[in-house]
């Protein structure tokens, strides 16, 4: 057999094998696969790792500020409660739990979270912190990786994404629209120190995207791993009058890992 046609013959043949044994040829791109999809009328708070719901028992008559209301979880905020740290409030579930496990974000790895948020008229973006997101380190203190935050700037209320440590604005949005009706988040993280991480934050409401922006090169690692937080944790210092009786939902909560 002369040179050109063995190695024709030789193409033709790893081909074959190829498509016959998927795994020989090339590698599968990589894809979303689904980790968590907890059901609030089924598992209720058991869908998360840990509950914070007025952990200074300041306010026993709003308890629980944190509930399944039938498909929806619900955090509730009075004006009246208080954290352990007396300046700000907090009302907050953190992890994903399956079972009896949680799932563990570590370092090197992209995560996906979906869900859809009703943010009421009440809860009003402030002059100073108001997250209603959090991406963390687990354990006491530390600051947070990234936060979704309702905020004024000039005056005017919005919602934004940011890297906390390196105050890098990722994205921000008019807060006033969404008010009222129900928006889908889409939050992507890369895991990965100096500037081996990434974002992406997608809002979208009534099928049309409000915002998508994507950061790379940021650092979004501490240590031992990421555990997302939500609810409601906001400083008591807003001077715009803001802060009231208020509540948010969260539903069909979904978390992704890229593999």
């Amino acid at each position: 057999m002369s040179t050109s046609r063995r190695a024709l013959f030789g193409a033709a043949a790893g081909g074959a094998v190829a498509a016959a044994y998927p795994s020989l040829g090339h590698a599968r791109p990589a894809a979303w696969q689904l980790r968590w999809s907890p059901s609030a009328g089924s598992d209720g708070l058991r869908a998360f790792e840990t509950i914070e719901d007025d952990r200074a028992d300041s306010h026993p008559a709003g308890q629980p500020h944190i509930y399944a209301e039938g498909d929806n979880f619900r955090f509730n905020m009075h004006r009246v409660d208080r954290d352990t740290m007396t300046d700000r409030q907090r009302q907050e579930v953190t992890g994903c739990r399956n079972g009896d496990t949680y799932l563990k974000w570590l370092s090197g790895q992209t995560w996906r979270i979906t869900y859809s948020m009703y943010i009421p008229s009440s809860l009003k973006a402030t002059t100073s912190f108001t997250h209603i997101m959090q991406m963390k380190q687990p354990g006491k203190g530390g600051s947070p990786i990234v936060v979704q935050s309702l905020r004024r700037v000039d005056g005017a209320q919005t919602i934004e994404l940011k890297l906390f440590d390196s105050n890098i604005l990722v994205g921000r949005t008019a807060l006033v629209p969404l008010h009222d009706k129900w928006t889908d988040v889409d939050f992507q993280i890369t895991i990965g120190n100096g500037t081996s991480g990434s974002v992406r934050w997608i809002l979208k409401s009534g099928g049309t995207t409000v915002i998508d922006r994507t950061r790379t090169g940021v650092d979004t690692f501490l240590a031992d791993r990421v555990r997302p937080k939500w609810g409601i944790y906001r400083s008591l210092g807003d001077t715009s009058g803001s802060l009231q009786d208020c509540h948010m939902l969260l539903t069909t909560m979904r978390g992704y890992q890229l593999v």
